[in-house]
């Protein structure tokens, strides 16, 4: 059976009554994506962010009736917005097709570094004998599919060959899915701690790590307030920040503040133009940092502290 597919462009204060107009006419799914590419690394806390353009899509399974619709869309929101004009609505009609089939079959397990394999439930892990760490799509950022997580996710395994990471402690600023801190448990270090000002990344980290039967005494999660109210003076043999340069630039004297003497840190979320920035800020707080490691456009840094 064909699915009558509506679809506009908006910006983020018109998605959700947008949202919810598709809704009262009986939509069976609704998506938002980003209609550029414009990734959201850090929202607010209890927030869903939305891109500066989002794609609203409507599904529906009945095909009749489509002008009387759009009026009736078009009607709605000119009684909730007076004045303001509705957003152009488009519409065409799929094929029938096994979306979630399709869906999963776009994710394949992606290999970082020499040992470690990023790797969907649905898939066997092609390298059984390597370290594969289980990880699906989900609300948080970070499954390895972006340059930033792939370049911290070969720092880590670079550091777990040189046996850097054995037995280590590790903190992951931002931890968004967990990828991160769940991959350095993996790779051998002993402990991991995730902070992250997002709910729903923290609940992510925890599926994840139950995913990868990480146990709990192995990966502490905080907010970052609660674990700086608790942890004052904790530092790390290794630290890794894979967020956005702003915010590493605004934290680099927390942040650099938690790598023990001889400690390691990688810094990812960065444009190459914004690389030099935050070189500054890091080097200002007495770290010696390395050259830069690029990939399509993204930089990760890395560098020590002196000592240890």
């Amino acid at each position: 059976m064909p699915w009558l597919q509506l679809k506009a462009h908006v910006p983020p204060e018109q998605a959700e009554p947008l949202e919810e107009l598709l809704l009262s006419e009986g939509a069976t799914a609704i998506g938002l994506q980003d209609a550029e590419d414009d990734p959201v690394f850090e929202p607010e806390r209890g927030t869903t962010p939305l891109w500066q353009k989002t794609v609203v899509t409507g599904l529906y399974d009945d095909l009749e009736g489509i002008s009387a619709m759009l009026e009736r869309l078009h009607a709605a929101w000119a009684e909730q917005f007076p004045g303001e004009p509705c957003p152009e609505i488009n519409y065409e009609l799929l094929a029938d097709r096994d979306w979630e089939r399709e869906w999963m079959d776009g994710f394949e397990p992606l290999r970082m570094g020499t040992r470690l394999w990023i790797v969907p439930s649905w898939h066997q892990p092609p390298a059984p004998d390597a370290v594969n760490l289980i990880l699906d799509p989900g609300l948080a950022f970070g499954t390895g599919t972006h340059p930033t997580t792939a370049l911290c996710l070969a720092w880590l395994d670079a550091l777990a060959a040189d046996g850097e990471l054995a037995e280590s402690r590790v903190l992951d600023v931002g931890c968004g899915s967990g990828i991160l801190a769940i991959a350095a448990l993996k790779l051998g270090a002993r402990h991991a701690t995730g902070t992250d000002i997002d709910p729903q990344a923290l609940a992510a980290s925890r599926d994840n790590a139950e995913r990868n039967a990480v146990h709990d005494e192995n990966l502490a999660l905080f907010y970052p307030e609660q674990h700086d109210r608790q942890h004052p003076d904790a530092d790390f043999p290794v630290v890794v920040a894979n967020i956005l340069a702003g915010p590493l630039v605004e934290l680099a004297p927390a942040i650099a503040g938690r790598v023990a003497p001889g400690g390691r840190i990688a810094l990812s979320g960065i444009l190459e133009n914004q690389a030099e920035h935050v070189l500054d800020a890091y080097r200002a707080c007495g770290l010696i940092m390395d050259e830069p490691a690029v990939r399509e456009g993204w930089v990760r840094l890395s560098g020590h502290r002196p000592g240890g």
